[in-house]
């Protein structure tokens, strides 16, 4: 499973694809496979309510007296595997999710998107494995893939799917989307 910072060397600053759509975001924030924590400090540091999910939390154990900050321990994949969800019942507010990919996933992350929240979501695509990890196609999102997965749920912001050189040379897909007041 590729995710995280620690094993893809990247930098501990934020996406740039998440700042760029953050001022829009207000209330809680859902990080979804947070690994080390940058957009958990992020949205902290902007005064946000964070719930912070992955199955390894100890990047984050300096935050955890933070009283803005809800961590949950759990391994998503176990658990949607075992057709369950690993999310939080109820719409959170706005979800976060970078550099992870569980398509069984795909649908509760979706249906964590609060009326009036976003959903700001960046990771790998086809075409990443000619630059290094991932390399395996169940990691890596087919054209498209994300736009379907917001479909009839979500309106779609704003929505790339590219090479780009920064943090390093990969093939990315990102999308920021809004669930509309009146679902």
């Amino acid at each position: 499973m590729i995710k995280s910072s620690e094993n893809m060397n990247f930098p501990d600053k934020p996406s740039s694809w998440v700042t760029r759509f953050a001022p829009l975001i207000t209330g809680e924030v859902l990080d979804v496979a947070c690994g080390k924590g940058r957009h958990v400090r992020y949205f902290l540091s902007k005064g946000n309510t964070v719930t912070a999910i992955d199955k390894d939390l100890s990047g984050l154990s300096d935050l955890e007296t933070n009283s803005r900050l809800n961590l949950i321990k759990i391994d998503l994949e176990k658990k949607t595997d075992k057709g369950q969800n690993p999310l939080p019942i109820r719409p959170i507010g706005s979800v976060i999710v970078t550099n992870y990919l569980w398509r069984p996933l795909l649908p509760h992350i979706v249906g964590a998107v609060a009326k009036g929240h976003f959903l700001i979501y960046e990771t790998f695509a086809t075409g990443n494995e000619a630059f290094g990890r991932p390399k395996n196609s169940d990691y890596l999102l087919k054209p498209g893939e994300l736009i379907e997965a917001v479909r009839d749920e979500l309106q779609v912001v704003a929505y790339e799917n590219l090479y780009s050189e920064e943090p390093r040379p990969s093939v990315l897909q990102r999308i920021c989307a809004i669930r509309a007041e009146s679902d």
